[in-house]
């Protein structure tokens, strides 16, 4: 399978500290990849640099085989690079449902004219923004939450607002930082099943994750990072049987 994302020899300094050291890896069009290792391994600073916060120092990140090491995070998106974050960012005042539509503003066209007279071509294209939404929250298992405000819905029901607002986007890749954290056995098993089904339907998923649980239960490939390096990658079997990882992190 040809990877949809590639990271090459990626490095990023500050001052005198080495972040991410030359770490290479790729993902494939489809599945589930996750990146892990101990606090301060790089992993987050590592997904900054693959959706473009800031460029890494040296190293080249490509889409499907484009070069888009030095491009802003909108511009990634544009091609198809969609992530989440550790802390939830969601627009507390909107609705679930607004929430989700926000994420449709990569796809739908028009401009001040067809807002303000809403042409019939707009209409259409706003009912079908309004459907992908309700699908999307029922992917995530929001549908009866559709209407609530963002602000009243539990940590967990965020997060999973949060995924259901970048699959809007319709991304090929989905970066996932730390989505279990806070959430309890429960909300994490709904996460899980989130996932496998995203994936499932044709959507590549690299994720950041400390639950091992989740990670071992879903990823079909593991990164491990530590003091900035790939130390092992694998499938999860394979991974955790490793030394280097067991002295690093898993033990």
């Amino acid at each position: 399978m040809s990877p949809i994302l590639e990271v090459k020899n990626a490095t990023r300094r500050f001052g005198g500290l080495v972040a991410v050291d030359d770490v290479s890896f790729t993902v494939p069009s489809k599945g589930v990849t996750a990146v892990i290792g101990p606090n301060g391994a790089g992993k987050t600073t590592l997904f900054n640099l693959i959706s473009g916060t800031f460029p890494p120092s040296e190293g080249t990140v490509l889409i499907g085989g484009e070069d888009v090491t030095a491009l802003k995070p909108e511009a990634k998106a544009a091609r198809g690079l969609v992530r989440t974050f550790q802390l939830v960012k969601l627009f507390q005042d909107l609705t679930a449902i607004e929430n989700v539509k926000v994420g449709c503003h990569l796809q739908t066209t028009g401009g001040l004219f067809a807002s303000l007279f809403q042409p019939a071509w707009f209409r259409k294209a706003e009912r079908e923004v309004e459907d992908r939404a309700d699908a999307l929250l029922e992917l995530v298992g929001l549908s009866r939450m559709r209407d609530s405000s963002a602000a009243v819905l539990a940590y967990g029901q965020q997060r999973l607002l949060e995924i259901a607002r970048a699959l809007a986007a319709q991304p090929q890749i989905l970066l996932l930082d730390e989505p279990a954290a806070g959430l309890n056995a429960e909300e994490s098993e709904r996460l899980a099943r989130t996932i496998r089904r995203i994936a499932s339907d044709g959507t590549a998923v690299l994720l950041i994750e400390h639950d091992m649980k989740l990670v071992m239960d879903i990823a079909e490939e593991v990164v491990v990072l530590d003091y900035g390096r790939k130390i092992a990658q694998g499938t999860p079997e394979m991974v955790k049987k490793d030394p280097a990882v067991i002295a690093a992190y898993l033990g």
